[in-house]
């Protein structure tokens, strides 16, 4: 039965482990939220509605997804571990929820595309949510995952460690402003919801961590004729930072001579002394356009 989450009920990540002697996995970054006032305001802050399907990435003992199952209407919880899958499980169901469906996967294994597919052949009426709190070591591949899913995927709430959460809102100019920057600035809107201390997690890790707002857009400001090779470019720019981007972008993998290289910046109207942090989103665009107007892509 769905209704407001009583705290009272709710059991320590360090009692319930200890019960079903588990123990995290740092190799997993296995860091378990403590507080359930702390769970509510990311789920308060991720505006869900009643008709949602959520994909949770990194379900754990259950602390998002059972108060992100009490306010919509189907969550698919994706853990790794099976080791604490049952332990998941059993949480879910003391909580009295039957919305929840546990799938014991590496996210980065899971066909999200067929997921979302599926879902939306079975007649789900609202949007579909990503929410989550994500391992460092998997961010960028997730990141980049959820922006070729992006027309399918409404928004997603997601936590990231705190310096990696800086790193994608960086403003232009900045050392921090790189490659998930322009990505994610190009197709989306990015929100820092709130910041989590360390002590919010068991084990406490050594780092704090940041959730993130992430509503992607219908229409785009300025649109790359081929979004794919747009990404290359963006990668091969800021692959080699310190160099000027002439020389970066014909020391990449894109295998264009330095003459090349040039001629499409002064096409784009860049001057190419300049270095990849310094470039607009628009910028990268016009790039991206004018490069593959070169390789006889498309028109420039």
């Amino acid at each position: 039965m769905k209704g407001v989450l009583d705290f009272s009920m709710v059991t320590s990540p360090r009692t319930l482990l200890g019960a079903w002697q588990i123990q995290a996995k740092k190799q997993l970054g296995q860091h378990f939220l403590r507080y359930p006032d702390i769970t509510e305001k990311i789920v308060g802050a991720a505006r869900l509605a009643p008709d949602d399907t959520v994909l949770e990435i990194g379900a754990g003992l259950g602390a998002l997804t059972i108060p992100t199952a009490r306010k919509t209407a189907w969550v698919y919880a994706v853990e790794t571990d099976g080791r604490i899958t049952g332990l998941l499980k059993a949480e879910i169901l003391a909580a009295g929820l039957e919305n929840v469906q546990v799938i014991e996967k590496n996210i980065l294994n899971l066909g999200m595309a067929d997921l979302i597919e599926g879902a939306l052949i079975k007649g789900t009426k609202g949007r579909f949510v990503i929410m989550g709190n994500l391992p460092y070591q998997i961010s960028s591949q997730v990141l980049v995952r959820l922006i070729n899913l992006r027309r399918s995927v409404h928004q997603a709430t997601l936590m990231f460690q705190k310096e990696l959460a800086d790193r994608i809102l960086a403003p232009v100019g900045t050392k921090a402003y790189g490659r998930l920057t322009v990505m994610l600035a190009y197709c989306a809107d990015v929100k820092r919801l709130m910041n989590v201390s360390a002590d919010s997690f068991f084990p406490k890790p050594k780092v704090a961590s940041t959730v993130l707002g992430i509503r992607f857009r219908s229409t785009l400001d300025v649109e790359a004729h081929d979004e794919a090779f747009f990404h290359q470019v963006i990668k091969a720019a800021f692959s080699k930072r310190r160099k000027t981007l002439k020389n970066a972008l014909a020391g990449s993998q894109l295998e264009l001579s330095p003459i090349a290289a040039k001629s499409a910046l002064v096409a784009a109207d860049i001057d190419p002394i300049r270095r990849a942090e310094t470039l607009t989103v628009a910028e990268f665009v016009r790039l991206s356009n004018c490069l593959a107007s070169a390789a006889r892509l498309v028109g420039c």
